[in-house]
């Protein structure tokens, strides 16, 4: 098992970002992942690393679908890929509803059919075999809808990439999408996993597998950790508990959460519907106080350094090919690393 480290960059000044990622390279970090929501993209802080490192990979966890076409999506991945030497690995996602819509302008539908269209675009163009000609249900390549002028041809990019597959990775969370990912994808990034529940949660990957007829091994399991270092474990559950309620608790008009669904698949069906039932009637302090103990050791690493280092040993025996945490604390990350 590998280590990797979730770069949740804010737009601070690069000088408070570039000592940890350089630091991480020195110990022998696997890789380094930049983040995207509505802030800052997950795109220019790795074109930036890319000229500062030479050694650790470099990850979008992940470029949001719906925010560019897979055209533009293929050359900024080739793009990357040529600027880091061959390091950058492709993590693409839908995000969600609200950001989708309300920030992109675009809309959320067919998400199952939209992410896999997209990816089989994406690879093509990577591969520059051919001119890129897709006649799909969501996307037309070349487009000649309402409103085109009708004169377009297929394309090719013009640029010969370093590598013609660059390995893609899909963020998924319901186990629709989990099987998708086991269908099309070359690894997994996924939230709320956890060693003891490692056969349901994978169920849906390996039946996405299974439809390809492809090897468990053919998608690496790739899990971005919440990380609470505190004093006791009691204090590093409670700075996550929040966060944990919230994911599994949250209910949006016409959205399904998929969160929740997880949480079910790993045995908390119980407390998962009292926190969503607490936060729907407003009682958020008794939702977050409702969120299991034993939920929050499984799925995240929180308490004191040595409880940390104890509880990532627990992974190694797992099916996962790199733990990614969501932290900066270096002197964590040094023993993480050390512990594997």
């Amino acid at each position: 098992m590998r280590l990797g480290l979730a770069l949740g960059y804010g737009g601070e000044p690069i000088e408070q970002v570039l000592p940890i990622v350089e630091r991480a390279e020195q110990i022998g970090v696997d890789s380094v992942w930049s983040v995207e929501e509505y802030g800052p993209d997950a795109v220019s802080v790795l074109g930036y690393l890319a000229a500062r490192t030479q050694r650790i990979e470099l990850g979008t966890a992940i470029m949001q679908i719906p925010a560019r076409t897979p055209a533009a999506t293929a050359m900024t991945a080739m793009t990357l890929d040529m600027l880091s030497g061959g390091r950058f690995r492709l993590g693409l996602g839908l995000s969600v509803p609200w950001i989708v819509e309300g920030w992109h302008g675009q809309p959320y539908d067919r998400p199952l059919r939209r992410t896999r269209e997209y990816v089989d675009i994406v690879r093509r163009a990577v591969a520059r075999t051919e001119r890129v000609e897709y006649h799909g249900e969501v996307y037309q390549l070349p487009y000649r809808g309402p409103g085109s002028s009708g004169h377009a041809r297929p394309v090719r990019s013009e640029m010969a990439p370093l590598r013609t597959a660059i390995p893609l990775y899909l963020g998924a969370v319901g186990p629709r999408s989990v099987a998708l990912t086991g269908e099309v994808a070359d690894g997994w990034l996924c939230a709320l996993y956890a060693p003891e529940h490692e056969a349901a949660l994978t169920r849906p990957l390996d039946e996405g597998l299974a439809r390809a007829g492809r090897k468990p091994g053919d998608v690496r399991i790739c899990p971005i950790l919440y990380v609470a270092r505190a004093d006791t474990l009691q204090e590093g559950r409670d700075a996550l508990r929040p966060l944990f309620a919230h994911l599994i608790g949250a209910v949006g008009p016409g959205a399904r959460n998929t969160y929740f669904d997880v949480a079910c698949q790993m045995g908390y069906e119980g407390p998962a519907r009292t926190i969503r039932t607490l936060l729907a009637d407003g009682h958020k302090k008794d939702a977050v106080a409702a969120v299991p103990d034993t939920l929050l050791d499984q799925a995240a690493l929180l308490g004191p350094l040595p409880a940390i280092t104890d509880r990532i040993l627990a992974w190694k025996d797992s099916r996962v090919d790199t733990l990614i945490l969501l932290d900066r604390d270096l002197e964590l990350l040094e023993a993480a690393q050390s512990a594997l």
